[in-house]
Parts: structure tokens; C-alpha cells; sequence
């Protein structure tokens, strides 16, 4: 049985996924939701720059060997985890197909969300991982979006303060910082066959859509956008976006 690792975003964790999971099992996919290291339930190095995308692909290059022992591993990254499973793609991880959801070809651009990431840094250094954290609930009401029940506010603000502050760090650099590795991820595709599909939700706000749609011509794989979904689709319409994600995955596996 082929089995779908799932990477989340900056301060996300596997709880992301959840919506996901019962329909890619119902499909025929097992789905392996997971925190990256330094994530909410999963420990992490001090260092901040083994959170940078090249160094936590190398940790997800080990764990898709391990699952690969089942059977074909696809490989799915949500935002900075598209950062983090191009990442791995480039370090040897082997993989069945790829799939970047709501990612982009380099660093966060100017807008909104770069800036909560370079105001957090220095309040996170000087005054704590809670001081961050209100940067980022004054972040969450000024874009537009449904209002989030009282339970999510609590699990986004438990998870946030599990999470290690070098790893927020770490992760927060490799948002500022990372350069455009698309041709070389491009290279790397097709000297193995692997095919790969770029998704977006078509009001992303992170990575704007024509570059994630750009991304994907470069990259020589399918490109689709969700409707009713901003940047995280996986939550905001999950029905659409697990009808795209196994239409193309099914195509990839029975050619596998």
C-alpha cells in the first residue's frame, strides 16, 4: 500500500492534516501525518540551523526510507514543509511522487506574513515564545478569514508554546532566506522519473498564485488551485482539495 507523508507549515503541526486523513485511507493511501522537528509534540535540536529547509530534509530522507519499506512513499509539504520536502527530493529521499501545497520557488515575499516573521524573530529573542505568539494572533485577525471556534484558538496557542523557540527561529530564517532551488529540484525530477503537482488555494496569501502556477511550469508538473481556500486548503476546503491530490496520485501509483 502506498503511503502519503504529510509535512506541515511554519508553527503548523500533523493536527493540520486531520481533515485529510479518513478520505486518502477511504482512497487507497495511507496517510502519515507528522510534526517536523522542533514541532509542537516533536523534539528538536538547538541549533537553529538544523531547521533550515536543506537540514530538516535530510531528517525526512530518513524517515521516507523507513516507510518505504511498505511500499511507495508519496510526499506532500505544506507551505515551509514544501520548503522542507524539496528538501528532501534533493537529498536523495525516494519517493514515488511530490506534491507542494500552498509553497513557493524561494523566501516569503513582501506582504503581511513576511512581516509577523521579522517582527516575531527579535520579540521571540528578547521577550519569549508568548510575546511572539501575540504577533501572530494580531496577524490571524487582520486577515481575512472565518472565525475560528475557541477550541482552535486553544490548540494553535498550545501548540505554538511547545514548540521549540529554535526551531521558530530556524524556520523563520529559512523563510527570509531561502533561495530558489526550482531548476535544481527540476533536474532532480526528471532524472528520476518522479512525477509532481503544485496546489494552491486560489486566495492564497503567502506565495501568490501566478508564482506557485510559474513554479510549477518550471518544475514540469501539474498545477491546480482550490477553491474557496486561502492558504491552507487542507482546512479551509478539504473535500476539493482531497478530490486533486488523489486524482493525480492514483495516475502516479498505477504508473509506478
Amino acid at each position: 500500500m502506498a503511503t502519503a507523508l504529510l509535512l506541515p507549515g511554519y508553527t503548523g503541526s500533523k493536527e493540520d492534516f486531520a481533515p485529510l486523513l479518513d478520505g486518502l485511507a477511504a482512497g487507497g493511501v495511507l496517510p502519515v501525518a507528522v510534526d517536523l522537528p522542533g514541532q509542537y509534540e516533536s523534539p528538536g535540536p538547538d541549533d537553529e540551523s538544523r531547521y533550515l529547509p536543506a537540514a530538516l530534509g535530510e531528517v525526512v530522507t530518513q524517515l521516507v526510507q523507513a516507510l518505504r519499506a511498505d511500499g511507495p512513499v508519496l510526499l506532500l509539504g505544506h507551505s515551509y514543509g514544501g520548503l522542507v520536502a524539496r528538501g528532501a527530493v534533493l537529498a536523495g529521499a525516494p519517493i514515488a511522487g511530490l506534491t507542494l501545497l500552498g509553497s513557493g520557488p524561494a523566501k516569503l515575499p513582501p506582504g503581511p506574513r513576511l512581516r509577523a516573521v521579522e517582527m516575531g524573530d527579535p520579540l521571540l529573542r528578547e521577550h519569549g515564545i508568548a510575546a511572539a505568539y501575540t504577533v501572530r494572533e494580531r496577524l490571524s485577525e487582520s486577515l481575512p478569514r472565518a472565525a475560528e471556534p475557541e477550541a482552535l484558538k486553544a490548540l494553535l496557542r498550545e501548540r505554538f508554546l511547545a514548540s521549540s523557540p529554535a526551531g521558530l527561529l530556524g524556520m523563520a530564517l529559512g523563510l527570509r532566506t531561502e533561495p530558489d532551488r526550482v531548476a535544481e529540484l527540476a533536474a532532480v525530477l526528471r532524472e528520476r522519473g518522479v512525477p509532481s503537482q503544485v496546489v494552491a488555494g486560489r486566495h492564497d496569501d503567502a506565495w501568490s498564485v501566478p508564482s506557485q502556477s510559474e513554479m510549477a511550469g518550471r518544475l514540469g508538473a501539474s498545477f491546480a488551485t482550490v477553491v474557496n481556500a486561502a492558504h491552507s486548503p487542507n482546512v479551509e476546503n478539504p473535500p476539493v482539495l482531497l478530490k486533486t491530490l488523489l486524482g493525480e496520485w492514483k495516475s502516479w501509483l498505477q504508473a509506478h
